[in-house]
């Protein structure tokens, strides 16, 4: 689950399009400290993978094939065919060659519970926490400690963006677009670039062994497809925040457009990434 910059909609256009900043940008770091977490499997046993939210399945692709043995994704997401996609183009083999297959269940992420997670192994989520409420948050780290396995949790917006070269502008649109992924959505206030910090005091809280690590993406001439439609997106967002900044608004989004064709323009656009593992056995 995954939306453009400011239009709340999660479609499979876009998710294609930053697909290749995810997996260039997810933390392998903490792929290490995973694997040992992972409980011991049979030799004919699947490893169960609950991946929330999955959109068009690009965590899939990208985890699938990092990990040994046979696995089962358990695909959730509430659009049908975003599903259907993420099944369809979930890896054949695994690290090691063996089959990966796949499940779907629609779902509605802001209400898991612990049991939805029955039999899962591994819990991931990619670009999933900065769309949740704070309860909504805490509700999923209860619902990943109740099932007392590790969760992958990538890809959450931590605010943080450097643009180069510099713009005097750059400072109102990004206060106004950060202000506009915490705005109160049909009665919930999203986390936006709260996220990280919410997630790792919800599952710190609950005795879980939380670690961090960066994964930002760095966008350059090579990425000025997805780096132009991040712009718009963000651009959008910050006058529908701050209205003020409307007169501005097509100036500096045209300046910066032209920099991105051109090939000028570098965006490091802030994430992080989280594992909780399973508090240890008494």
């Amino acid at each position: 689950m995954s939306a453009a910059p400011g239009d709340g909609e999660f479609t499979p256009d876009w998710l294609e399009l930053r697909e290749g900043a995810d997996a260039a940008s997810r933390s392998t770091e903490l792929l290490e400290p995973l694997r040992a977490a992972l409980p011991p499997r049979t030799a004919d046993g699947a490893l169960v993978v609950a991946d929330l939210g999955c959109g068009t399945g690009s965590m899939g692709r990208w985890l699938a094939p990092l990990l040994s043995g046979a696995q089962h994704w358990v695909l959730f997401d509430r659009d049908p065919g975003l599903l259907a996609r993420a099944r369809d183009g979930l890896p054949a083999r695994s690290a090691d060659g063996k089959p990966v297959t796949a499940e779907t269940r629609p779902a509605e992420l802001t209400r898991l519970e612990g049991a939805d997670l029955s039999g899962a192994a591994l819990v991931t989520a990619s670009a999933l926490l900065d769309l949740l409420t704070a309860e909504e948050c805490a509700r999923l780290a209860r619902a990943c400690a109740a099932a007392d396995r590790p969760a992958l949790l990538t890809l959450s917006v931590d605010g943080r963006v450097e643009l180069d070269p510099p713009h005097p502008l750059d400072r109102p649109f990004a206060d106004a677009f950060n202000a506009h992924q915490r705005r109160p959505v049909a009665g919930r206030r999203l986390l936006g670039p709260g996220a990280p910090a919410a997630a790792a005091a919800a599952f710190d809280g609950l005795g879980a062994r939380v670690r961090e690590r960066p994964s930002p993406w760095r966008l350059g001439a090579d990425d000025s497809a997805l780096a132009a439609e991040w712009l718009r997106g963000r651009v959008a967002a910050a006058v529908e925040q701050r209205p003020a900044l409307s007169s501005a608004a097509a100036g500096y989004l045209d300046q910066r457009l032209e920099q991105c064709a051109a090939g000028r323009l570098r965006a490091l656009v802030g994430h992080r990434d989280l594992l909780a593992l399973p508090r240890p056995a008494p």
